[in-house]
């Protein structure tokens, strides 16, 4: 069972079923904050690997929905000052296992990683059901619209 660094924005629905499906994998989850973390460039860039930088973006993010950042206009060295100054803009979650870093929560890659098999047969059932789910990125979807109900806001609210 691995030690994962998980790198998200607390209170966001899809890194909360993340983290339970890493756990129920029997994985120790320790959890940080990806808005308040102090990041340089170099270490933040680690994270990205040889994806494309429009993969380093996270598409639910307010200015990236509004079309004032447009992820495959922006080159490695805007792209990694943008998200400095707005951690918002980073994809999440980001990993960390040892000396290896992964950005998104890309369930086959990460099992094919660490393994993403649930220990216990209790755990099965919600392991399956999560896995089944897209939980790459915000839970909301693709059509998800910023201004909230009441009822939406009780539940907690990632606001990307």
């Amino acid at each position: 069972m691995a030690r994962v660094i998980f790198y998200s924005k607390p209170g966001c629905k899809g890194g909360t079923k993340q983290k339970v499906l890493l756990t129920a994998a029997g994985h120790e989850v320790i959890p940080y904050n990806l808005l308040t973390e102090p990041w340089t460039v170099e270490r933040l860039r680690s994270f990205f690997g040889d994806r494309p930088v429009a993969e380093w973006f996270n598409p639910s993010a307010p200015k990236i929905k509004s079309g004032e950042v447009v992820p495959e206009k922006v080159d490695e060295q805007t792209a990694l000052a943008l998200m400095l100054k707005e951690p918002l803009l980073i994809r999440r979650p980001l990993l960390e296992v040892g000396e290896q870093r992964e950005v998104g929560f890309d369930v086959q890659k990460i099992d094919a990683w660490i393994g993403l098999q649930a220990v216990d047969e209790s755990l099965q059932q919600i392991s399956d059901n999560l896995m089944e789910e897209n939980l790459q990125g915000c839970s909301h979807g693709h059509d998800h619209h910023h201004e909230h109900g009441h009822e939406h806001q009780k539940q907690g609210n990632c606001k990307h």
